[in-house]
């Protein structure tokens, strides 16, 4: 098996200094005249409540809020509560990502610093999006009054591959949003998930992820092509389904030898990677599964790809990496879970296989390599997807109206 070391992880320990802000913060006044945004004065400071730790599909879509928000009128800020590699990989201005580390998930020696941070900044709303950081919103929210805004990028019920973590979290999750002023929905069937927990219709709103148009890849330069490169895109873990994925290549390979698959981004854990690897070696792919380690450059890998690969079992609400590879011209082979289908039509962009099934993803696979020229009419078709639904300046600006809402109610 061919291997490509993995970047190595951001240090995660941050001196209390960090935790400290300086007082000559801007007045709303000054930040209107002084807006990065030619054409929106920025009226409202924001507070992102993130992990942090990582930097994949959720972190994609608070880096792109970071840089867009401003646009619309609202000057984000984040505070990481495990600070990794977001600060590093998003690329958002310094004074604008704040540590606030926290020892475990009820650790709440956080709220009062970052209460404390929201007064000296005039932070007039938070918008939280994970289980542990809606908590900590939720009191600070309780001590502030400050308004509060949770969006949800999966089902937290079915986030991991250990039950008890995910009843913890979703436990967590409803408790913490009651209080909470709107929740976001990056699909409609987060929505659904949303409504049956309970959460009033009137304080839901759907959010589509979006992203930058990327260069798509030109199809008609590959329509000789006999061979084809597939590739995973994501932060590998049990949920991804990454050992369907080897079994359907090993079930792929003995009718169809020139498919390749790689597999981009970082492991979970090491022991997970360990796995994974001996899963490529007993399967016999060591010539037909390559391991790239993480990158920050999605442009660039998925020009590398005939299509993406996304078999995960569940836990997706609109996974970045499908709208990016639409914009990117990349035909998306994929699983029936949850958002996906609500961005990739079955035989339009891409094809859908049945979660958890082998068997059934591997005839995907060798019916999208059937036909070059099938394959490139969903290369087209992806990108006029893009174009029309998912961009990421479309998402920034909903984001902004939700806000809106919050605040005029807020001040009414």
């Amino acid at each position: 098996m061919s291997t490509q070391p993995a970047q190595p992880e951001i240090p995660t320990s941050v001196p209390p200094a960090a935790w400290q802000l300086s007082s000559s913060a801007p007045s709303r006044d000054a930040r209107q005249q002084t807006s990065g945004s030619a054409s929106v004065g920025v009226q409202s400071r924001v507070l992102h409540l993130i992990n942090g730790q990582h930097f994949s599909g959720a972190e994609r879509v608070q880096q792109l809020l970071g840089q867009r928000l401003i646009d619309f009128g609202f000057e984000p800020h984040f505070a990481c509560v495990k600070p990794g590699r977001f600060r590093e990989c998003a690329g958002l201005p310094s004074a604008r990502v704040h540590d606030f580390p926290m020892c475990n998930r009820i650790d709440v020696r956080v709220v009062a610093r970052i209460a404390d941070m929201i007064r000296r900044q005039e932070i007039e709303l938070l918008h939280a999006h994970t289980p542990r950081t809606a908590m900590v919103a939720a009191l600070v929210a309780l001590r502030t009054r400050t308004p509060w805004v949770y969006h949800v990028h999966s089902p937290s019920a079915r986030d991991s591959a250990r039950p008890w973590i995910n009843r913890l979290n979703a436990t967590i999750e409803r408790a913490a949003i009651l209080g909470c002023n709107k929740v976001i929905t990056v699909s409609r069937s987060l929505r659904r998930e949303m409504l049956r927990l309970g959460v009033p219709r009137r304080r839901l709103a759907v959010v589509p992820n979006g992203v930058p148009a990327i260069a798509p890849i030109d199809p008609q330069q590959r329509v000789h092509q006999t061979r084809w490169r597939l590739g995973i895109l994501a932060l590998m873990r049990p949920r991804k389904g990454i050992e369907v994925a080897i079994e359907a290549m090993r079930l792929v390979r003995q009718r169809h030898p020139a498919i390749e698959l790689e597999l981009i981004g970082s492991f979970e854990s090491e022991e997970y990677q360990q796995q994974i690897t001996a899963a490529i070696d007993s399967a016999g792919l060591g010539n037909n599964v390559v391991l790239r380690g993480f990158t920050t450059d999605i442009a660039g890998a998925l020009h590398r790809l005939d299509a993406l690969l996304l078999p995960s079992l569940h836990g997706e609400g609109m996974p970045m990496v499908v709208l990016e590879a639409l914009s990117a011209g990349v035909p998306v082979v994929a699983t029936r879970v949850e958002g996906t289908p609500e961005v990739v039509r079955h035989g339009q962009e891409g094809l859908l296989a049945q979660p958890g099934d082998p068997h059934g993803l591997a005839d995907r696979i060798l019916e999208l390599t059937a036909s070059r020229p099938r394959w490139c009419q969903m290369s087209h078709r992806a990108v006029q997807r893009h174009r029309s639904r998912f961009s990421e300046v479309r998402m920034a600006e909903a984001t902004a109206r939700v806000y809106r809402s919050v605040l005029t109610v807020g001040s009414a």
